[in-house]
């Protein structure tokens, strides 16, 4: 095998990799905006646990009752 049919076969791996990486990371990046959105749906949850449970409703007796 001569030296350009080495290099093209490198850049063929080479390509090959570059392309497997970029699979990667578009997966990736999805993964983190579905993570992303979770979390801040779970922030806003957590949010409006702690507000209801911070003003006690009308119709809850007082503690010392």
């Amino acid at each position: 095998m001569d030296r350009t049919e080495e290099m093209e076969e490198r850049i063929a791996h080479l390509t090959r990799s570059v392309e497997d990486l970029s699979d990667v990371v578009a997966r990736q990046g999805r993964e983190i905006d579905r993570l992303l959105r979770l979390t801040q749906l779970l922030a806003e949850r957590e949010a409006e646990r702690e507000a209801d449970a911070a003003a006690p409703s009308a119709s809850q007796k007082p503690p010392h009752w």
